[in-house]
Order: structure tokens, then C-alpha cells, then sequence
């Protein structure tokens, strides 16, 4: 495939197609981890700007402030994002689409981009940082694409609860109703 905004569009045709919502979903992209970085808030080009900048200044003290620059595989699906090192395809980071809460790329270096995720387990949010020298916006469009189509199936997905919801409730009045009548006719017998 020459073009990944055209393999990528296809897959999103084929994953918006209700016959085919059971298809695995999955995109593969080569890019080079700039670092993860604990952020303050958890949007806005201004926060992957100093995400950055914080990269590029030495701080021994930070444990949280990892830089790799090694080339890693993102993993975009339904699911989430993963980053796999890219060699041994061993996932770095996996981060579940529902915790993403901005990607961009960045104006002033328009090969590098990013996205904030909170932590699953606690009120901390990580800004990744990613170059990658033909597809940075293509990747932040399809991961936009994905959380769409994933918010819009968890709401079909919600939608469809509170159908089988309704419809046991209805279920349980009509037994009951049912319950009621029969006891109305053996009454009525003896």
C-alpha cells in the first residue's frame, strides 16, 4: 500500500461497516519515541510544547521523565493505543482509548506529535512524544478517527443495555401479569 492515509481510511470504512464490527481492528505504525513525560493538565498544544521542552532539559532527578528516542511501533485499535519497542514488538505502554484526552502535532516542529492519556489508576497524566518523519499527521487524524468511532460504539454499545434493560423489565411485568391471571383462572375453576 503506497499511501497510509489511504490503508488507514479503508480500515476505518471497514470498521464503520455494521456487518463487519466484529472485524479486528489494528494499525501498525513505525515511529521514533521521543519520551513520556508527566504533564499538568490533561490538554492543549501548550502542554505537548513543554512536554518538549522538558525532554530536552537534563533532569536527573525526574524518574518520571523517560526518553528513549528508540523507534517503536504504535499499535492504534478500538482498544486503545500500545507502544511496542519495535524489535522484540515488547509493549511499552498501553493506553486505553477512554483515558486519551488530546493528540496534536506540533506547529513549530510539524514531524513530532503526541498525545496526553491519564493514568488508569490515579489523577496523573502522561504527555507521548513521537517523531515520525511522513505520517505525524496522518497517525493523529487516525487516532481522532478511532476515538470517535470508539465513543461512537460505546454509545450503540450503551444504547443497546438500556434496550435489554427495558425489555427484562418488561419481561419480568408480563410474567407477573401472567403469574396473576392464572391464579385469577384457578380461582375462578374450583
Amino acid at each position: 500500500i503506497s499511501d497510509l492515509g489511504d490503508f488507514m481510511r479503508r480500515q476505518l470504512s471497514i470498521m464503520n461497516n455494521p456487518e463487519c464490527k466484529k472485524l479486528f481492528f489494528g494499525l501498525y505504525s513505525s515511529s521514533f519515541f521521543l519520551g513520556r513525560v508527566e504533564v499538568v493538565r490533561s490538554d492543549g498544544l501548550q502542554i505537548l510544547e513543554e512536554a518538549v521542552y522538558s525532554l530536552k532539559t537534563p533532569d536527573k532527578y525526574s524518574s518520571e521523565k523517560v526518553t528513549k528516542n528508540t523507534k517503536v511501533l504504535i499499535f492504534l485499535s478500538l482498544g486503545g493505543i500500545d507502544i511496542l519497542e519495535h524489535k522484540t514488538k515488547f509493549l511499552l505502554y498501553q493506553c486505553p482509548l477512554s483515558t486519551v484526552s488530546f493528540c496534536a502535532v506540533l506547529p513549530s516542529l510539524p514531524k513530532v506529535f503526541g498525545f496526553v492519556a491519564k493514568h488508569p489508576a490515579s489523577d496523573i497524566y502522561h504527555c507521548y512524544l513521537f517523531q515520525s518523519k511522513a505520517y505525524a499527521h496522518v497517525l493523529v487524524s487516525a487516532i481522532g478517527d478511532v476515538f470517535r468511532a470508539s465513543k461512537k460504539e460505546e454509545s450503540v454499545r450503551g444504547g443497546r443495555d438500556l434496550i435489554v434493560e427495558a425489555l427484562r423489565h418488561k419481561n419480568k411485568i408480563l410474567q407477573r401479569e401472567n403469574e396473576e391471571l392464572k391464579r385469577k383462572l384457578a380461582a375462578q375453576r374450583s
